[in-house]
């Protein structure tokens, strides 16, 4: 069950979003019409899968408040808007609104823009876990090259008789090589 929840203060734009979701057997929609200061609160309070902002047209209150809410819990995020500005649209995807409709509030389409919103949500998850793996990789990288100079220059090794050493210490104190390097590379700062 995909738990939806939709913030509109407009009733009518609201009943359409509403109407075209309940159809679907599989989401369970919720509508609140609340401003910019309860919606964080509200977003905390219930947890939805996805959320749906249809508004005139974002406000800087608003977009800060789906940022703060994007960084503690990350979500698709799907806005409707009745009126085009580039600049209020860079925000919003800044921001990590997944879906910026502009004008294309009709009942058929509702669904479809939800359904990319989620898959284009979880394609960005899926590289920004990828990128976290790279920068953790490369970080590591650094930490065992700057232990492999310090055991080069302390014990006269060559380099890859000192990633072995920082390999075998790993394996039998059952830690990371990067942990061991880090080790190393403290005691150094110390004996300074």
């Amino acid at each position: 069950m995909l738990r939806v929840l939709v913030i509109d203060q407009n009733n009518k734009r609201a009943e359409i979003v509403e109407a075209a979701l309940r159809a679907e057997p599989d989401v369970e929609v919720r509508i609140a019409a609340v401003g910019s200061a309860q919606l964080l609160p509200l977003l905390r309070q219930s947890a939805p899968d996805v959320l749906i902002v249809a508004l005139d047209l974002p406000d800087r209150d608003t977009i800060e408040q789906l940022r703060i809410a994007n960084r503690e819990i990350a979500r698709p995020i799907v806005m409707f808007v009745d009126q085009s500005d580039t600049e209020a649209m860079r925000t919003a995807v800044s921001a990590g609104v997944s879906a910026y409709v502009v004008d294309g509030l009709q009942p058929q389409r509702v669904r479809t823009v939800l359904d990319v919103a989620v898959m284009r949500f979880q394609e960005f998850e899926r590289l920004r876990r990828e990128l976290e793996i790279a920068r953790t990789t490369l970080a590591e990288r650094k930490l065992i090259d700057r232990a492999k100079g310090i055991l080069m220059r302390a014990r006269g090794m060559n380099e890859e008789d000192a990633y072995n050493l920082l390999r075998s210490k790993a394996m039998k104190d059952q830690k990371k090589v990067a942990e061991i390097a880090q080790s190393v590379i403290t005691a150094s700062e110390l004996l300074k």
